[in-house]
């Protein structure tokens, strides 16, 4: 089974949490929602990787965000592929909500309360995710 490491960021403004529909022009998981994500790139950290990702697919950068927090990495097994994801969750949480631009990973965003996440058709172990970066924001947050 091939082990990949990605990034996944959840954009947070308020109480509203950003999900974004993977276009059809990505290769894996296409019309499912996530959060900005990426395979964490050789030589890169996780945090370097996460913020190319984020200024890639919605035009953010750090002057966007008022606190980062990191949580711990989970695995997500998908036989189908026959891959594991080693998901490396990040909580951002933005300004203003208005800067975010979609590019031609995503076919759309939503606003939605953080407890619907679980109610989308998602990739591998998005809600598990979410409470991984929420509770590292509760813990320790990077900033």
């Amino acid at each position: 089974m091939e082990e990949r490491h990605v990034v996944t960021a959840f954009l947070v403004h308020g109480s509203r949490v950003a999900l974004f529909r993977r276009s059809e022009a990505v290769a894996t998981y296409r019309g499912r929602w996530a959060g900005v994500s990426g395979s964490l790139e050789a030589g890169r950290s996780a945090e370097e990787q996460m913020w190319q990702e984020v200024a890639e697919e919605t035009g953010l950068s750090c002057r966007d965000v008022w606190r980062v927090a990191r949580g711990q990495p989970l695995e997500a097994v998908d036989a189908a592929l026959n891959r594991k994801w080693v998901v490396h969750p990040f909580l951002l949480r933005i300004k203003d909500p208005t800067r975010v631009r979609l590019d031609w990973e995503h076919s759309e965003m939503k606003w939605v309360a953080p407890e619907e996440i679980a109610t989308y058709p998602t990739v591998p172990r998005l809600w598990e995710t979410w409470q991984r970066a929420v509770q590292a924001e509760d813990n320790d947050p990077v900033t």
